[in-house]
């Protein structure tokens, strides 16, 4: 049906969030002051005006470009003017137009349009598809139950295809883009064809929704009859004297569980055991271990962290305000604080502190953990034989509980503590496994960020544990164990440390300890080294502490027994205070000695000298050696025996010595076992001065090993055996030459009163320690 296309000039209302379709009537509130002026020139006119949608809802002042072109021409029916000073009006669409072109933009929009009259097509497919739109939009309205029955009577009554599209579409909650879709559509079939489209998206939504909403009422009533059926059962255990039971326990763990941090496989499987132990009858005695064991679990540190304090300086000053010496390990804890300052994150190191007992090895590890500002643990090491001690118990066995790793880490309750390994030299294996073996994965920086503990079954990460491990002595440690740790060795300390940890820390403390005052006790520093001389002779200082703590003891019983007000001790009164001395200060030997010669051993206690003595009796040449010595040095007793026979000529000693005489080779204290690679010099020169009849000299110490061909080969401890020939105040020793190196290490104090005498053949150890007649 042809329609002839009128063009007119009206004013333009612009709509916000809002599009009116030809046939309808609805009030708008109009209150922007262009548009109130294009309703008064509407009403002037002909009661006409163009209502057409903004594209962007929140545009106050739309330009021509945000307006869409394509509106619907309405006849306004009603104004009415209300308080706030907006205007109610009440519009009737009437048909489509199209905007040609804009001519007042001012004071208002007033623009010419055309009329877009409705093209239809008489046809069956029209038909049809009305007949489908009808049916869809009946199962829309069954779905939605927002619009009512009515609603689809009045569609149903009516004939025109292209209105039925319009009412149709203002009942759907469209998207305003794709009403104005509908509204440019001025070809009839493809109008219904758009809305058919529209209609199944929106029937889908609805069928999606009416699912999700069946769903979480099924859950909902499931959830309901949960906590109906809990209630009912607390109220039959309250009946019972059963008080909360099972219920009430889990019901604790659960909020327990959200209000802990812990990882999301950890938080399954700790969820997963809450449901185990509330379905356990109350009786059944799985349920304290299953309780146990989730306990275990939500008590573990698994993201709990301290914040290092990444201060070198204030780091120093605590590791010195606590130690005095002990350079290398402040060195190495300075190191590794500048390099987690650099790189934030860091794989903590595993330090081995080796060295005698008592020179401040597991406080050194306390002062650390103060520095770094962490939470400290400690754990002992000593004696533990069963590999459970590091791994723990399967959960299977009665009374199964973590290894001393987790225990630890629990107690820190952090996930990066410092964790101290005391004495770990000292573990043992037997039939219950290797414990050793099983502290590779803990002190192993490439595996323990997942170490495997046999009762929490769970990943456990030990990356950022600073652990320290102590040992006197590195020889029963497993090599594989070793490789895993950085070894720092702390030697025994000068007399003038000890003079200095006993001034500035052991006599301080002892006197706080003892209720006493700085006036109150005094000991004068001669007295200081009378007791460290011929008191104590120890690599470190806890014989010294117990010393100074007899004292104060004794000064506490002098003050308060009203004997005196003030105790001060001079080198005078320390005999009468601590008793007879208990060792010889001085020389090791009185005087030059023949067939006794001092030598200077390594122990685990640090380092001590011992005399080696030789006798030479008539008899047929046998070799008796006693003292309580080890393989290796009757080995080196033999070799030096065979090195002087074979030089004896050179050596001006009958060479038939060994056919007419006995040689017996003693090294006093035979009640302590004896051994180490560092004595074949020390009996060759005992020998050599035995048979010869020239003493060795007193002022004289030395180590060395000996080859049969008299090559004077290398030993360890020097440091050590050093410090032991200064306590027994040597003047000199006599070490192998490719020793030098090691003479560096020991400290400057030391080395200014000893002279190290550096030989490569027993030719030249002679030559030295043979007094010249």
């Amino acid at each position: 049906m042809e329609t002839q296309i009128q063009k007119k000039t009206v004013p333009l209302l612009p709509l916000r969030g809002l599009l009116v379709y030809p046939t309808m009537v609805l009030h708008l509130d109009v209150g922007r002051e262009k548009s109130v002026r294009a309703l008064e020139k509407a009403m002037v006119d002909e009661n006409l005006i163009l209502l057409a949608t903004q594209t962007e809802v929140h545009i106050e002042e739309p330009t021509p470009d945000e307006i869409y072109h394509v509106g619907t021409i309405s006849r306004i029916k009603q104004m009415l003017k209300l308080p706030n000073g907006t205007i109610r009006v009440l519009v009737e669409g009437l048909y489509r137009a199209k905007i040609v072109q804009f001519k007042e933009e001012k004071e208002f929009y007033e623009v010419e349009v055309e009329e877009l009259p409705n093209i239809e097509e008489d046809s069956q497919e029209i038909e049809a598809l009305m007949r489908t739109t009808i049916n869809h939009f009946e199962q829309y309205i069954r779905l939605s139950k927002k619009l009512t029955p009515e609603t689809l009577a009045t569609v149903n009554d009516i004939d025109e295809p292209g209105r039925l599209a319009d009412v149709i579409a203002s009942h759907l909650p469209l998207r305003l883009e794709d009403k104005q879709s509908i509204l440019e559509r001025s070809n009839v079939k493809e109008r219904l064809e758009l809305l058919l489209q529209f209609l199944n998206n929106e029937k889908e939504v609805l069928e999606l929704e009416r699912k999700i909403s069946q769903r979480v009422k099924k859950q909902m009533e499931k959830t309901q009859k949960e906590y109906y059926l809990r209630e009912q059962m607390k109220a039959i255990q309250r009946e019972l004297g059963e008080k909360e039971g099972r219920m009430g326990e889990a019901a604790e763990l659960r909020k327990q569980l959200e209000e802990s941090d812990l990882p999301e496989k950890v938080y399954e499987k700790v969820a997963k055991e809450i449901d185990r132990l509330e379905k356990m009858p109350q009786a059944a005695a799985e349920g304290s271990v299953i309780r146990t064991y989730i306990d275990w679990l939500l008590s573990l540190p698994w993201k709990k962290r301290t914040e290092d304090r990444l201060d070198i300086r204030h780091a120093e000053k605590i590791l010195n305000e606590d130690h005095y010496g002990l350079e290398k390990v402040k060195e190495r804890i300075l190191e590794y604080l500048a390099v987690q300052k650099l790189v934030q994150k860091l794989k903590g190191p595993i330090l081995c502190l080796v060295g005698p007992p008592g020179v401040g090895k597991t406080s050194l590890a306390r002062s650390i953990a103060r520095a770094l500002e962490r939470n400290f643990v400690r754990i002992s090491l000593g004696g533990v034989r069963d590999e459970a001690e590091i791994r723990g118990h399967r959960r299977t066995y009665i009374g199964a509980l973590p290894g001393r790793i987790i225990q630890g880490m629990k107690t820190a309750g952090t996930v990066n503590p410092v964790f101290l390994l005391d004495e770990i030299d000292k573990m043992s294996s037997d039939f219950r496994g290797d414990p050793a073996s099983a502290m590779l994965e803990v002190l192993d920086p490439e595996q323990n960020h997942t170490f495997s503990d046999h009762y929490i079954e769970e990943p456990y990460d030990l990356s950022n544990v600073l652990f320290i491990c102590t040992a006197n002595t590195v020889y029963t440690i497993p090599r594989p164990l070793l490789d895993r740790m950085e070894l720092i060795h702390i030697s025994g300390y000068t007399e003038l440390e000890k003079l200095n940890i006993a001034q500035n820390y052991l006599l301080p403390k002892q006197i706080k300890e003892h209720g006493l005052s700085k006036d109150k006790l005094q000991i004068q520093e001669e007295a200081l080294l009378k007791i460290i001389r011929r008191y104590t002779r120890e690599a470190g200082v806890r014989n010294l502490d117990r010393q100074l703590a007899n004292i104060a003891r004794k000064a506490a019983k002098i003050i308060v027994s009203g004997e005196k007000k003030r105790v001060v001790v001079t080198p005078n009164t320390v005999e009468h205070l601590l008793g007879k001395p208990k060792y010889r200060y001085g020389i090791a030997e009185l005087e030059d000695q023949v067939g006794a010669v001092t030598g200077l051993a390594w122990t685990e206690a640090g380092g001590d000298t011992l005399t080696v003595e030789v006798s030479v009796l008539p008899g047929k040449g046998k070799l008796t050696l006693t003292g309580q010595l080890g393989d290796v040095m009757k080995e080196s007793a033999q070799a030096a025996f065979s090195y002087i026979r074979s030089r004896a000529k050179e050596l001006n000693i009958d060479p038939e010595f060994n056919e007419k005489n006995d040689i017996h080779i003693h090294v006093p204290e035979g009640a302590i076992p004896k051994d180490g690679p560092s004595a074949g010099i020390t009996m060759a020169t005992a020998l050599v001065s035995a048979l010869t009849g020239i003493p060795v000299s007193k002022e004289i110490g030395m180590t060395g090993e000996i080859t049969l061909r008299g090559r004077v080969l290398p030993i360890g401890g020097l440091k050590e055996k050093a410090l032991s020939a200064h306590r027994a105040g040597l003047k000199k020793v006599i070490c192998p030459k490719e020793n030098e190196k090691d003479i560096e290490d020991i400290p400057e104090s030391v080395r200014k009163d000893l002279k190290f005498i550096l030989v490569s053949h027993l030719d030249e150890v002679l030559q030295h320690a043979l007094v010249k007649s």
